[in-house]
């Protein structure tokens, strides 16, 4: 159960560092409409962070 949480918890690291870091592209192209999706994009970061947060501490608390 450890190992399987641990695996979640690195994968939505990971997902939350693509979704943040196709947000910042879309930022510096800023091309017609990059503003609106970089926004949707950085929505979807807030709530990626939330997941891998609540996957922590679930993890937290399988160990202890």
């Amino acid at each position: 159960m450890v190992t399987f949480l641990m695996v979640l918890v690195v994968l939505s690291m990971l997902g939350t560092l693509g979704v943040m870091f196709a947000g910042m592209l879309g930022l510096v192209r800023s091309d017609e409409g990059g503003g609106a999706r970089s926004n949707k994009l950085m929505r979807a970061r807030v709530v990626m962070q939330g997941v891998t947060l609540v996957l922590f501490l679930l993890l937290v608390l399988v160990k202890a």
